[in-house]
């Protein structure tokens, strides 16, 4: 039988690939430091890189070594995540602060230095630093290495498209007052397509992102989530869209009229200029799951056709409702992995290390003598299996973890929740105790080259809630998720062991969970956390202590001389 034409694209890009140029050496300076920008009617100020929103784009090809130089001439503490980046034997430069390293402190600099290693496709760079990703952020393009081709046909332009989020206010005072009152911060009052809020808010007819197309030509549309706290349904009017590629793995070709994105996700997805000449709007709005307070506002940018009318007003795309659950589940739930493009790996089959681990909010005491904005007068917090993370503040981890620092964390997070409940009831009556979840810095070590399972289970000890849990250095396999409580009887029958879709930050269901694998092959320590900031700030986090390997390879190699220090 005849192989697709895809797959045999594949195997052609497999059987080339011996004979490639060298590996280039690619380099940037990022300077961050306030500007004033005018969004919705006035003026506010951000922290920004190199004076734009987003900040600059990226290109590398797979092989390279990129080299950024950070000059932090903002008012705060900053740090430059690569976020999907493996870092392989880099983990110094992975960028999450007190996690990797100290943040780099205003009017000092420092020097991110790693090569991209068996990936391509769509990443992104963001601050890790109080909630600075807000407007600190910026396209990561990985393209093939010269003499190979994309699994696809090769499109007539390749396109950013990065979603966020807008706040008439400064970010840190919002996150601030958050943490002071123990209460939920401010929602945003808008969403952005390439930094432009889009013609539907008042004062921003021209701050509108526009993509001119020519009809019959096909181009790719690299989406990037870096909302902070919300997932985005997104479409284009009258047009269909193929994912090609999800976190910069390729996918099984999947044609769909929506995408939804979570904050910290990518997605690839081919547009082809098929319709009437004419203008389309291209929109994005929330995807929320909990009963209170949104943005319900609808961010817009508009697909021109060569020829078109300028004065007729674009086609709107009908989006799904703010709560459509089954579209979402069923848009993430249906990709899969292209199998034998790529640095496609097979799923390992065996386990060393099996995680039950729930996520979802809890509180913490308000204080003496006190009353907070959170439920109860008490304040709001976050965990995984009722632990809260709490960062160091002298030392990072990873400077702990490599010169064997006690004191600063320990190995002792749990393998599974501390009590067995209805995780998923929302009229608890037996699992009070576990409202208060206590602030700790339990981290979970494994050995190298061990390979980890994590059920992750949603609960409704406050409210249910679509979790984007994002794990650090790692690449994993999503092998099954549904909704309930995670049955291992029943849903492990489920598991796609062949072409499951990977990722590096998985959406977890609504009252539901979702089973992931991975393989520890990278000493270091590595971050996993909700890529909600709101919970990230609460203790949605642990992290994974990798240890070191058999030979000098695959041992962590000494921190570069202009780590920042505490």
């Amino acid at each position: 039988m005849a192989l697709p034409k895809f797959l045999l694209l594949c195997v052609f890009v497999l059987l080339g690939c011996s004979s490639m140029a060298s590996a280039a050496i690619v380099e940037h300076t990022f300077n961050v430091q306030n500007l004033t920008i005018g969004r919705l009617c006035q003026q506010q100020v951000i922290t920004a890189v190199n004076g734009s929103l987003p900040g600059p784009t990226i290109r590398v090809s797979e092989g390279d070594t990129l080299v950024v130089h950070v000059f932090n001439k903002s008012p705060y503490n900053l740090t430059i995540h690569w976020h999907g980046i493996f870092q392989i034997l880099s983990p110094w430069a992975d960028g999450p602060s007190m996690v990797t390293q100290c943040p780099i402190t205003p009017g000092h600099k420092y020097t991110y230095r790693f090569r991209i290693i068996n990936q391509e496709g769509t990443l992104w760079w963001h601050a890790h630093v109080s909630w600075l990703r807000a407007t600190v952020h910026g396209a990561l393009i990985i393209r093939p290495r010269a003499g190979q081709s994309y699994p696809f046909p090769k499109p007539h332009k390749e396109v950013p498209i990065v979603l966020g989020e807008w706040w008439n206010a400064s970010v840190v005072d919002v996150v601030n007052q958050a943490l002071a009152t123990g209460g939920a911060p401010n929602d945003s009052v808008a969403f952005t397509i390439n930094g432009k809020p889009g013609d539907l808010y008042p004062c921003s007819q021209n701050q509108t992102y526009k993509l001119h197309v020519q009809q019959g030509k096909t181009y790719l549309l690299r989406i990037i989530n870096a909302a902070l706290n919300n997932q985005l349904f997104f479409k284009i009017a009258n047009h269909n869209l193929t994912v090609v590629a999800v976190d910069a793995a390729y996918t099984t070709p999947t044609v769909t009229n929506v995408v939804v994105i979570a904050p910290g996700q990518t997605t690839d997805v081919l547009l082809k200029a098929n319709q009437p000449v004419g203008s389309y709007y291209m929109a994005a709005h929330a995807y929320v799951t909990t009963p209170n307070t949104f943005d319900n506002t609808t961010t817009t940018g508009i697909i021109e056709y060569e020829g078109s009318n300028s004065t007729a007003a674009p086609i709107m795309p009908v989006l799904p409702a703010f709560n459509d659950t089954p579209t979402a589940f069923t848009f993430y739930s249906n990709l899969t992995s292209l199998e034998f493009c790529p640095h496609w790996v097979p799923v390992p089959r065996h386990v060393n290390e099996h995680m039950f681990v729930t996520v979802g909010l809890s509180l913490e005491p308000c204080g003496a003598n006190a009353t907070c904005q959170g439920i109860n007068g008490q304040r709001f917090s976050a965990s995984m299996n009722n632990q809260s993370l709490e960062l160091p503040t002298s030392l990072s981890l990873l400077q702990a973890f490599y010169g064997n620092v006690t004191g600063v964390y320990t190995t002792d997070f749990p393998n599974n929740p501390p009590v067995t409940f209805d995780f998923t009831n929302t009229n608890l009556t037996n699992a009070t105790s576990l409202l208060f979840a206590p602030k700790v810095t339990k981290l979970k070590k494994v050995k190298f080259n061990s390979t980890v399972q994590m059920v992750l289970q949603n609960t409704a000890l406050i409210t249910t809630e679509n979790h984007p849990m994002h794990l650090h250095g790692f690449d994993f396999y999503v092998l099954a998720q549904g909704f309930g409580n995670y049955n291992k009887t029943r849903d492990s029958k489920k598991f796609n062991l062949v072409n499951p879709q990977r990722r590096n930050t998985i959406a977890v269901p609504d009252g539901g969970w979702a089973v992931i694998r991975f393989t520890a092959n990278n000493p270091g320590v590595w971050y996993m956390h909700c890529h909600l900031d709101v919970h990230l700030g609460w203790g949605l986090a642990t992290a994974f202590v990798v240890e070191n390997g058999p030979t000098p390879s695959t041992r962590l190699p000494p921190p570069p001389k202009d780590l920042p220090k505490c």
